[in-house]
């Protein structure tokens, strides 16, 4: 079921995405060369905590994992796409490196991803980073009210495709409220005028994740939650909780 949310619950989920801008922020600045993946996620830590916000990443055990998140924050570091657990990897120069963060905060969740590189960045890496941003600007100005989840998802895979990179069919966007995943699924890829029609009050998390090496295939690391790229290449993710309104997209977790 996909919950419609009045305005004044859209101006509650602004305040939960604004500690997720927040944490995101503070985690960008942190990552310097040698500095560990757990550093980053006590960073993280400490902007919920002040904030007096909730994680919904820690414990969380969605059908497909075996253990809980134990972090607050997901590491995704140059071929791992989504859901790297924090590790005591110290970052290198040139690593790519994808932050997904979310919080709660009175009762409603926001949830944001971001990819940058440390160091001396690689110019194919900064493309890829530069393109997913692009997809993700794409994605957003299509979530308006009386387009349909396609349009989303096509506006999305489209800048994609024509770079040429991989698109991972499994994973994309979602809805989030009360909690950080709900109704509906948004894909990363699909065709325009399918799916559920946009509604004022509707809230999207829209989060393109694309490949470097031109497929979307994907295996799971050991530790149950990272996704790695089957080929090596690397990999970025950015995303924002955004809602659908009668005066066009809101950003929920825009800084």
């Amino acid at each position: 079921m996909v919950e419609i949310k009045s305005d004044a619950s859209l101006d509650a989920m602004r305040e939960a995405g604004r500690v997720v801008a927040d944490a995101l922020e503070a985690v960008r600045r942190a990552a310097q060369v040698r500095v560990s993946l757990k550093e980053l996620d006590e960073v993280a830590r400490e902007v919920l905590r002040a904030a007096g916000a909730d994680s919904p990443f820690l414990n969380y055990r969605p059908s497909f994992a075996d253990t809980p998140f134990p972090a607050v924050i997901c590491t995704s570091v140059n071929d791992a796409i989504v859901h790297g657990i924090p590790s005591d990897y110290r970052l290198r120069d040139g690593d790519l490196v994808s932050i997904d963060c979310g919080a709660k905060l009175g009762g409603w969740a926001g949830d944001a991803a971001i990819s940058f590189t440390v160091g001396t960045a690689r110019p194919a890496d900064l493309t890829l980073i530069e393109t997913t941003a692009r997809a993700l600007a794409a994605g957003i100005a299509a979530a308006v009210v009386g387009a349909r989840i396609g349009d989303i998802s096509h506006a999305v895979g489209s800048v994609g495709r024509a770079a040429g990179y991989g698109i991972p069919a499994d994973f994309g966007g979602h809805g989030v409220g009360r909690n950080m995943h709900e109704d509906p699924h948004v894909a990363n890829d699909g065709r325009p005028g399918r799916g559920m029609r946009l509604r004022h009050g509707m809230v999207l998390a829209i989060e393109p994740m694309f490949l470097a090496g031109g497929r979307g295939d994907y295996r799971t690391a050991p530790d149950g939650w990272t996704l790695v790229t089957s080929d090596g290449s690397r990999a970025a993710h950015v995303e924002h909780t955004v809602a659908i309104t009668e005066d066009g997209p809101r950003i929920l977790t825009a800084p």
